[in-house]
């Protein structure tokens, strides 16, 4: 059975170009992450202009498993093929990643990217998907999805705090603004890209006229933005804390619903109602809200209120009114 994780949209109240600087700290090694070992650089291309910048990383993992299914595989650690496209032009990280370990056996995908906020160039918002595989584990099928799951589950949490951490290691160094990129001129050598300067970024301590349109409504504004994609604080507000693989559900079945169903759309507390009720089996929750659907079509629930008219004898023998009110009520 494939296994899929969809992430919510994550937004970053920074510019692109200071988040990549972030991110970039995490390698070779990134000790926040304590399975990720190390990072050797396959191959490194650069655009002529310098536009765009492409590194294939080989990731050594050293996952958490119990000794006896280590010594059955028969190795110690994990390794994994990551290739990150940088487009500094559209201003966009592209991170494509799979197994290399057991890749016979099982089959992992992941792709992840960084792009500007569509509503405001001083943001950035991170998305994340994965697929994986599981044909065959030395008849410990079960047991290495659970591992390879919770461990997922485990760096999804971390990613935003690792992030973060890094953007304060910068603020402390005094790094607070990397300018963007622009096209190299005949005549510089040095790469502008490269520049580094102290300026005010948004905080929150900042003012209000200090931080202008970052100051907007994200809740409200990100569900009705472009593709209709979920913020992560979106949910978190409106919805409650989830788990990242109980986010992944509720993200998956919502935008099913919105490709496949025609008409009025479910609330998303309601959808979320479904999942938990089937304990967020994807599949089962599913099945279940199709099927409500499909009674509610059925039977025109969606419009009793515009086409019901009340029988004259409720209207003569069921009289009613707001206490205090009603007419047959002595005051």
């Amino acid at each position: 059975m494939v296994q899929k994780y969809q992430s919510p949209v994550r937004v970053y109240k920074y510019p692109f170009e200071l988040i990549m600087a972030a991110y970039e700290r995490r390698f070779p090694s990134c000790p926040l992450i304590p399975i990720f070992v190390h990072s050797d650089i396959i191959s490194e291309s650069q655009s002529e202009d310098g536009a765009t910048h492409v590194i294939e990383r080989r990731c050594t993992l050293d996952v958490e498993a119990p000794r006896l299914l280590k010594r059955i595989a028969g190795v110690d650690y994990l390794y994994f093929v990551q290739k990150n496209t940088l487009d500094r032009r559209q201003r966009s990280l592209h991170i494509e990643t799979y197994n290399e370990s057991f890749s016979t056996r099982v089959i992992v995908k992941e792709h992840c990217s960084y792009t500007v906020h569509p509503e405001n160039e001083d943001w950035t918002c991170f998305e994340q998907s994965a697929s994986m595989d599981m044909k065959s584990f030395f008849g410990f099928e079960s047991t290495a999805e659970k591992i390879a799951m919770r461990q997922y589950a485990s760096s999804i949490s971390k990613g935003k705090e690792i992030i973060e951490y890094y953007l304060r290691e910068l603020e402390t160094e005094g790094v607070t603004y990397i300018p963007r990129w622009t096209p190299p001129s005949t005549t510089t050598t040095a790469s502008p890209q490269l520049t580094v300067e102290t300026a005010a970024i948004p905080t929150p301590n900042s003012s209000k006229e200090d931080q202008g349109s970052a100051h907007s409504n994200l809740t409200e504004s990100l569900p009705a933005s472009v593709e209709d994609k979920l913020d992560a604080d979106y949910i978190r507000h409106y919805l409650g804390e989830l788990s990242p693989l109980n986010e992944s559900c509720f993200i998956r079945l919502r935008q099913w619903l919105q490709e496949t169903h025609k008409g009025k759309l479910p609330k998303d507390q309601h959808v979320l109602r479904f999942l938990r009720s089937r304990d967020f089996n994807v599949e089962k929750a599913r099945e279940a809200l199709c099927h409500t659907l499909t009674w509610r079509k059925q039977h025109q629930v969606d419009f009793l209120l515009d086409s019901w008219k009340c029988p004259q004898l409720l209207r003569d023998y069921y009289t009613g009114g707001w206490h205090y009110h009603d007419k047959g009520m002595k005051v």
